[in-house]
């Protein structure tokens, strides 16, 4: 879990830092974001790719309704790495929703984290 959770926070403000120091715009076109390809934006899809293969680790192991609430935290994170790391400005309304998908969190994780019964008959 903490690995999944620092791989997303990093990776998600590299690619963003990467990106924000290119000129790259939204474009239908692949060869447009070539340009874009500078350390930041490859350290922020190396990271993302480790933090996929954790997102898959973990949904093979426990429930989904357990798991995507507790990485709803890397969410938090991110919002906080943006305004202290790129000073993006967090509003007040972006603050409270901040807020509440933390105690979202908090009130999720206090279920066990299996909470389908696995049986003789269910696939490996």
């Amino acid at each position: 879990m903490v690995i999944f959770i620092v791989t997303n926070v990093l990776g998600n403000v590299a690619l963003s830092q990467g990106l924000h120091h290119s000129a790259a715009t939204m474009s239908a076109s692949f060869f447009d974001y070539i340009h874009a390809v500078n350390p930041w934006t490859l350290t922020g899809v190396c990271l993302l790719i480790v933090w996929m293969a954790c997102d898959l680790a973990l949904l093979s192991r426990a429930d989904l309704s357990y798991i995507l609430p507790f990485t709803a935290s890397s969410n938090v994170l991110i919002a906080f790495a943006g305004h202290f790391w790129l000073h993006e400005h967090i509003s007040m309304a972006r603050g409270i929703g901040i807020l509440m998908i933390s105690l979202a969190v908090l009130l999720a994780e206090t279920t066990p984290d299996r909470t389908t019964k696995k049986t003789k008959d269910s696939f490996r």
